[in-house]
């Protein structure tokens, strides 16, 4: 088990765990065997990412590292009376994996509360989803949809109408998210949030109305978010223990699908150090399942600088341990910097006060050592930021400061170069796994091929590590990621990288493990499986390097282990993890579809997909636009269609 001097553990607080796990006797034989190890793990296919190891059939852990990575006859020899054994049963083994751009802290305080169509292929699903939902929430709850999904994903190919949604929640609140681009309301969010037919439209948003100038319940971002967070924000909040509970649930979740670190970008309506406290109870209780280094976004325009003065007399890079630490500025220094991708609508250009307004930021943490992260998603963005980068550097030499971009979709050879120079990274995410038909739409399919260029920043000696972006866009699956940069497929099918620009499977890996580290300033500490290094690491449901492309999305992890400690379980596993409470509220959707959705097995998503393309009211509503023939070639039966179409309050039925 994991031992630190001020008690800030996984376990701690877990007594009955680490007696049933066998960890630690007591007295003479615990001295007789401090040199022996907590857990041994065997009988496993073990990818290191060690050059120097790559391959290994079982690892020893003792007091959260790794002290044997070797041959199973090795790693066995050590075994002590008090060692706990787990036969992995001939399991892929990887490095936990480390996310390089989430907003996990701010994602906990409201999992709970989110409906998730992460991974559903149907729309037809969705909606019902949507509708057990509703039935179950009381009110004035809302039930919410806040990212993770893409409209792309869906065999229908499309999102669902306003009056869809007004069908299945008539009184209910229902708020929508779909990408950076736009939020669907029905008409009891409407009236909840107090949207009226005398309601301007805020800078950067706009309200769509109907003919008579009423809000009709679509919000569209033109060019920013702002109308989008700031209306989820009018919603109800959990109460302060609801929301630990949510983000233990969350963290989890995190843990089910491999991951055991993160590096938090902060984000819009999350403030320091009010809107951290329930992460930090959860780390000074030793509640904390995942690894997280927190960076600081700054929250109101115009007072960006007064934000990061504040914060440089309150906690410094590094400040924490190995479960909790700050990791310095961004992904927002500036909001004139704030290049929002809505590929949809025209590249927004920043406003020409952009260079004065970062310079004193990026000088200030320049010279408090404040490593940062700048959102940019387009190369003129970028170009610009290390235009007042390259002059600050002139005064304040950034000398192994480790500050990157994030996202650079766009990003063109110069600017990598330029990056290079200065010594700076680039974090990616798969956020044109989502968007990408809309990019090719206004730009081209031979723009698309470098968005972004990654085999090229590699190549200029750039520091490169992945991640999502979740929540509010793409999901928090690593495997999505891992799936887009191998293949360089979106959700919805497209591909749009020649081979140029994807990578192979251990690679990609790479990015998602030891790459990451650099970005938290953790070289050396995690990201392999190798003597010394934090004893993280996940145990496959299918073995990564062997299953085809198209199935590396669909993997999780059955076993998942943070500093030696198991943190998930699943089938032959599910014992050795410590149980969680229930989600609460009682009427959380994570009690009744958990997190992400796994892809069926078997016809019945098919039959949801498809039933929608059995309804004959296309032509005399437009809301189903499927074509027949797909129905009848999934064998879907009409009156499934009816039924299914007809609980969502669909009558217009032309059989």
């Amino acid at each position: 088990m994991v031992h630190n001097p001020n008690r800030r553990t996984v376990v701690a607080g877990l007594g009955s765990f680490a007696a049933g796990f066998g960890l630690r006797p007591h007295g003479a034989e615990a001295q007789s065997m401090n040199t022996t190890p907590d857990l041994i793990l065997f009988n496993g296919k073990i990818t290191t990412l060690d050059r120097q190891n790559p391959q290994a059939d079982a690892v020893a852990m003792r007091d959260g590292r790794f002290v044997a990575v070797g041959t199973e006859r090795d790693v066995m020899a050590l075994t002590g009376p008090g060692t706990k054994r787990v036969d992995l049963k001939g399991r892929r083994v990887i490095p936990g994996l480390i996310d390089s751009h989430t907003h996990i802290i701010r994602g906990g305080l409201n999992y709970n509360m989110e409906l998730r169509w992460d991974g559903v292929r149907s729309l037809a699903d969705a909606m019902r989803m949507l509708k057990q939902q509703v039935d179950r929430t009381p009110a004035p709850q809302w039930v919410r949809v806040v990212g993770g999904f893409t409209e792309h994903q869906f065999a229908e190919k499309r999102l669902p109408t306003l009056d869809e949604i007004n069908a299945v929640a008539p009184d209910t609140p229902v708020f929508i998210l779909h990408l950076y681009d736009r939020a669907l309301l029905n008409g009891a969010a409407l009236r909840a949030v107090g949207y009226t037919k005398d309601t301007p439209n805020p800078p950067g948003g706009e309200i769509q109305r109907d003919a008579q100038g009423n809000p009709n319940g679509l919000l569209l971002a033109k060019p920013n978010a702002n109308i989008l967070y700031a209306t989820l924000a009018k919603g109800p909040k959990l109460p302060p223990e609801y929301q630990k509970n949510s983000t233990r649930h969350f963290m989890r979740e995190s843990n089910r699908l491999g991951i055991t670190g993160v590096i938090d970008a902060g984000g819009g309506f999350q403030n320091y150090p009010d809107d951290y406290r329930i992460v930090e109870e959860l780390h000074n209780e030793g509640q904390m399942t995942v690894r997280i280094a927190y960076n600081l976004f700054t929250q109101k325009p115009k007072e960006e600088l007064n934000d990061f003065q504040t914060w440089a007399n309150q906690v410094k890079p590094g400040q924490g341990d190995d479960l909790y630490r700050h990791n310095g500025a961004g992904e927002m220094l500036v909001y004139t910097a704030a290049d929002f991708e809505d590929f949809r609508v025209e590249r927004p250009d920043m406003p020409r006060s952009m260079e004065n307004d970062m310079e004193p930021v990026v000088r200030l943490l320049a010279e408090n050592r404040w490593p940062w992260r700048l959102h940019a998603t387009y190369n003129e963005t970028i170009t610009r930021a290390l235009d007042v980068f390259e002059k600050v550097n002139k005064d304040v030499p950034f000398n192994g400061l480790h500050w990157f971009i994030d996202h650079a979709e766009t990003i063109d050879d110069r600017n990598i170069d330029r990056i290079a120079a200065l010594g700076g990274g680039i974090a990616v995410q798969h956020r044109m796994a989502y968007q990408g038909e809309y990019f090719v739409e206004r730009y081209g399919a031979k723009a698309a091929e470098r968005t972004p260029p990654i085999k090229r920043m590699m190549e200029a000696g750039v520091p490169v590590g992945a991640g999502t972006d979740a929540t509010r866009v793409a999901s928090y699956n690593p495997w999505v990621s891992l799936s887009w940069l191998v293949t360089g497929k979106t959700l919805g099918g497209l591909t749009l990288y020649p081979s140029a620009n994807r990578l192979d499977r251990e690679t990609a890996l790479r990015l998602w493990t030891e790459a990451n580290t650099w970005f938290s300033n953790e070289a050396g500490k995690k990201g392999q499986i190798k003597e010394g290094h934090l004893g993280d690491l996940a145990v496959l449901s299918d073995d990564y390097f062997a299953v085809p492309e198209d199935a590396i999305q669909d993997i999780t992890s059955v076993l998942t282990v943070l500093g030696g400690n198991p943190v998930h379980g699943d089938g032959d596993f599910k014992d050795l993890a410590p149980p969680l409470p229930p989600p609460m509220p009682d009427w959380s959707p994570v009690r009744t579809f958990g997190g992400y959705q796994k892809r069926a097995d078997n016809g019945e998503e098919r039959k949801y997909a498809f039933a929608a393309a059995n309804c004959g009211c296309a032509s005399s509503c437009g809301v189903h636009g499927h074509a027949h023939a797909a129905a009848l070639a999934a064998n879907v039966p009409t009156s499934d269609a009816r039924s299914f179409w007809g609980s969502l309050g669909c009558s217009c039925w032309a059989f």
